[in-house]
């Protein structure tokens, strides 16, 4: 296969938001290095993460002028020097710099295998949003069969998948999204949907659980919304683990540990998880791939925009305009 030098991607150029994001045909195709592979890109996923870079409110996050991006999608079609991976013509999917573009290097040792007949897109989320979901239920939120748990924002890429695995470990699920996503959340098994903009939140949670609250909280919300998360949970055996702040950062003092909000408080970014317990994400990878070959996850179907349309799908995201996983075509 001939391998361009140049190719179309989508750099973002400030840190005022995704709308400083511009399409570029002239981008230097990247070569793949020692355990690294190249790949076509055929989908990109869309996350917060990138409205958060763009808003230069990500820790640690790139610096105007970058090809935009994290997770891709696509057929290897180069092997760096040295490198044992997946072989030339397989499709992957994994988390790399740049892959709003046509072209994008992955880490060979990463870059895990589309399930047999998935599209590119449909495998998005599997190595960002499904990990996620599953470390907020499992190793950090313990969940057990018959406990009660919250997801908010579970219209969204990691909500929906958040309910059908808590549903599929034996829990109550109750999920909190807008009003117009509601049907969503009841067609993939919440057992309670709550409207996430109106009305009291840890209210309505302690109503259903006879005022005992939310075994588990899954919080992504951040903002207003992180107060309810704690009032919500139950005392002293309620978990809430938080993995976004897409509606803001929100304060908690030891004070308010002590005296207002007794729970286990637990914080989960899945890229320290993979560096820090590559023992727990490995775990996490064969979970998943167990839920994959039984049916309880099924090929994802994403809301699919034009690599040029990229500025479109993070301001649609970040408006809060769209359900389930986005992704762009290059």
């Amino acid at each position: 296969m001939s391998i361009p030098t140049a190719m179309r991607a989508l750099e973002q150029t400030s840190l005022k938001g995704p709308q400083d994001m511009r399409l570029v045909s002239d981008a230097p195709v990247p070569m793949p290095g020692l355990d690294q592979v190249l790949i076509r890109v055929t989908a990109a996923g869309v996350n917060f993460a990138d409205v958060s870079k763009a808003r230069g409110a990500f820790r640690d996050g790139p610096q105007p002028p970058y090809v935009a991006g994290f997770e891709a999608a696509g057929e290897v079609v180069a092997l760096g020097a040295g490198t044992n991976g997946p072989e030339v013509g397989v499709g992957v999917v994994g988390v790399c710099d740049g892959a709003f573009a046509e072209y994008a290097v992955l880490p060979a040792s990463a870059a895990v295998p589309i399930p047999e007949g998935w599209s590119a897109e449909q495998a998005l989320g599997m190595v960002v949003n499904w990990p996620t979901a599953l470390a907020a239920l499992k190793p950090l939120g313990r969940i057990a069969c018959g406990e009660t748990v919250l997801i908010h924002a579970a219209a969204g890429a990691t909500g929906q998948v958040a309910v059908v695995m808590a549903k599929h470990y034996g829990a109550t699920v109750i999920g909190a999204a807008s009003a117009a996503k509601h049907a969503t959340v009841r067609e993939l098994g919440a057992d309670h949907v709550l409207d996430s903009h109106s009305g009291d939140i840890a209210a309505e949670v302690l109503s259903l659980t006879g005022g005992a609250g939310a075994d588990l909280v899954l919080e992504t919300a951040g903002g207003a919304a992180f107060a309810a998360s704690l009032a919500a949970a139950k005392r002293v055996t309620g978990r809430v683990v938080v993995s976004g702040l897409a509606g803001g950062e929100a304060t908690v003092t030891n004070w308010d540990l002590v005296y207002r909000h007794h729970v286990q408080l637990i914080g989960l970014n899945i890229g320290v998880l993979v560096q820090a317990a590559p023992q727990v994400f490995g775990e996490l990878m064969r979970e998943l791939a167990r839920l994959i070959a039984t049916g309880v996850l099924g090929p994802g179907e994403p809301t699919a925009y034009d690599l040029s349309d990229g500025a479109t799908a993070l301001a649609d995201l970040e408006g809060r305009k769209t359900v389930g996983k986005l992704a762009l075509r290059p």
